[in-house]
């Protein structure tokens, strides 16, 4: 059984918890890895900004509940209207008085979450939100937050130095991740997917596995790369090096609640553009709360997340042609498993 993150609040310090069937988990974790290998995680916490927990349990449309992949806080445009102050202040002019926020180590467990109907809003990696689409639910598109987002490819030390010596050796990667999709694009690129064996391994473990020698390689994300770098891992590949091989970072939200609250998309998004502005206009001060935030020096930060990959309007176009060739690999590869048009998902923002 998957537990659902525990709700704390600054308030009110009553606790919830809420259970998903292995079922559900199954069904959503196809793209990784299968149910009886005992993949599940453990619970994440959640923050509550003045949140009560009776309300948030009953589902009043004047509190939203935003799930996200990543550290103890959000970062990029979220992040930084969460720390100043800008997404509270303008939810509230909307009529929100509660907003929680529910941490996740990765997306298909944002996406159960989403299923379950405990999240309203969810901000992730490409790769799970479509996969979770294409499965026909009912998500939509708000905002593409984040597009080049780079994934690496490091080898462990004293290991292979190329694609081709990694032959008959054992990748791993974060299974259902932006990274993943990166990697099996990779293969498929240099002719060798037959030739490897993919595994499922979360970036927590991928430094300690790479030290015992466990994998040959790991496919990792845009911050831990450049880390593994500065500690003497071989760089193999970049997605960098790639047309069409980075990712994007989403955000959607539940029809369910856009059906409550028609006129969100347009606020939401207006929050984040100021959000994004405000953060490249102070890039210093942005960068101190991401290294803190994430707990990787500054230097690397600044390495692994570029000021101009943060989008500053909802569907930049860069983003949204990496994103429609992000989808048809999914799909021609049967990792989604129907197709679909971006302009239907992507939600109309116009007041109604």
């Amino acid at each position: 059984m998957l537990s659902l993150p525990v709700v704390t609040g600054s308030i009110s310090k009553n606790k919830f918890t809420s259970r998903l069937s292995t079922s559900v988990a199954c069904v959503l974790l196809l793209l990784t890895t299968a149910c009886s290998q005992g993949e599940t995680k453990s619970a994440q916490s959640v923050e509550a900004v003045n949140v009560n927990n009776a309300v948030a349990a009953s589902n009043n449309i004047s509190t939203l509940r935003i799930g996200y992949v990543g550290s103890s806080e959000p970062t990029g445009s979220l992040g930084w209207a969460k720390k100043k102050g800008i997404l509270e202040r303008e939810l509230q002019k909307a009529g929100f008085k509660n907003i929680t926020f529910a941490r996740f180590p990765n997306g298909p467990d944002l996406n159960e979450a989403l299923v379950a109907g405990q999240l309203d809003v969810g901000s992730l990696g490409d790769t799970p939100a479509i996969v979770l689409k294409a499965r026909g639910q009912e998500t939509r598109l708000l905002r593409i937050s984040q597009f080049n987002t780079t994934a690496w490819l490091v080898a462990k030390k004293n290991g292979p130095r190329s694609l081709a010596e990694l032959k008959g050796q054992k990748i791993a990667t974060q299974k259902g991740s932006y990274m993943h999709r990166y990697l099996l694009g990779l293969l498929a690129e240099a002719k060798i997917a037959k030739d490897v064996k993919v595994v499922h391994l979360m970036t927590t473990e991928a430094k300690a596995a790479l030290e015992r020698g466990d994998v040959g390689a790991y496919a990792t994300s845009s911050d831990l790369g450049p880390f593994l770098k500065s500690q003497g891992f071989p760089v193999i590949d970049s997605s960098a090096n790639h047309q069409g091989l980075s990712g994007t970072s989403l955000v959607v939200a539940t029809e369910s609640f856009l059906a409550k609250q028609p006129n969100f998309p347009q606020k939401f998004n207006a929050i984040l553009t100021e959000a994004a502005k405000d953060l490249k206009a102070n890039s210093e001060e942005y960068y101190q709360y991401h290294a803190q935030t994430t707990k990787y020096p500054i230097d690397i930060i600044k390495v692994s997340f570029p000021l101009k990959q943060v989008s500053e309007e909802p569907l930049p176009a860069e983003g949204v042609k990496l994103l429609e060739g992000t989808k048809n690999f999914l799909v021609s590869q049967g990792l989604a498993k129907s197709d679909f048009k971006l302009t239907d998902w992507a939600v109309n923002e116009q007041p109604r």
